[in-house]
């Protein structure tokens, strides 16, 4: 469809439309104020209009008039205009919005169901929550369902961090945890575990401890904290600094453990 294809062409279709709706006694400031644009580009513009026959300069008090050249160019690009924005509208009506959620039941098309976030996931189910959807289409208990027209809002509290903070290897490494309080630690329950250096993934390794991430870990923390899950990350020295920084900035609540032994405590 073609609607304003050429550079200022929208520009000159709204000042001729100006003309024909204001004419005799427009004034090309009042045009500029109109279209929030320079006294200079409307006077050039007129002159560009004037000499392709849609507009005439007028006699005495009359400043401008448009030609019958120019109403029909006005009508023609007025309904190009209105077709491209039905077009337009016709388009965002048939967009939607498509959310997943994992269907806690089975599920029809155009059905009515309700959310809440559990240990990080969204699921779909027909008891009552403080937020609801629509089914767009229809699935079985345990699938991926598609979901359009969200409403309300889902409850969410967020998670809370605890760092274990292992020591350097020049302050002794995996050798230098006390294995024990580590075990205590990890033994209040943890929804994700998540580790920073290699004397980390060494700690883990020797009690057994299963990780969920181990790259980009201050970044998986913070989404994984703030979808309600509690975070025990093992982090060496100093780098417990990028994430403590990340929570922070975010308003999330951590814990910083200090598990070496004493004996190599300064």
């Amino acid at each position: 469809m073609k609607v304003f294809k050429k550079k200022g062409e929208l520009t000159r279709f709204q000042i001729l439309a100006e003309i024909a709706r204001e004419q005799p006694h427009l004034r090309q400031k009042d045009i500029a104020k109109k279209l929030d644009i320079t006294v200079q580009a409307v006077s050039e513009n007129i002159k560009s209009l004037v000499d392709d026959g849609f507009v005439e300069t007028g006699m005495g008090n009359a400043r401008y008039k448009i030609t019958k050249r120019g109403i029909e160019k006005v009508k023609n690009e007025a309904v190009n205009l209105s077709k491209y924005a039905d077009n337009v509208l016709d388009t965002m009506n048939t967009y939607k919005s498509v959310w997943p959620a994992l269907a806690r039941e089975n599920m029809k098309t155009g059905e009515t169901v309700w959310l809440e976030m559990d240990k990080g996931t969204l699921y779909a189910g027909k008891e009552k929550k403080s937020a609801h959807a629509e089914v767009l289409n229809s699935a079985s208990k345990g699938d991926d369902v598609a979901l359009i027209k969200l409403g309300g809002t889902i409850k969410l509290q967020p998670g809370h961090v605890v760092i274990i903070q292992v020591p350097t290897i020049n302050e002794g490494g995996s050798r230098a945890c006390n294995m024990g309080e580590i075990e205590e630690i990890y033994a209040r329950g943890f929804d994700r575990i998540g580790i920073m250096g290699t004397v980390s993934r060494a700690v883990t390794n020797k009690i057994g401890i299963q990780t969920d991430f181990e790259f980009a870990t201050p970044y998986a923390t913070v989404a994984a904290a703030k979808r309600g899950l509690n975070v025990l990350v093992f982090a060496v020295g100093k780098m417990s600094k990028s994430l403590t920084k990340k929570l922070e900035h975010e308003g999330l609540r951590y814990k910083i453990e200090n598990v070496s032994l004493e004996e190599f405590q300064k």
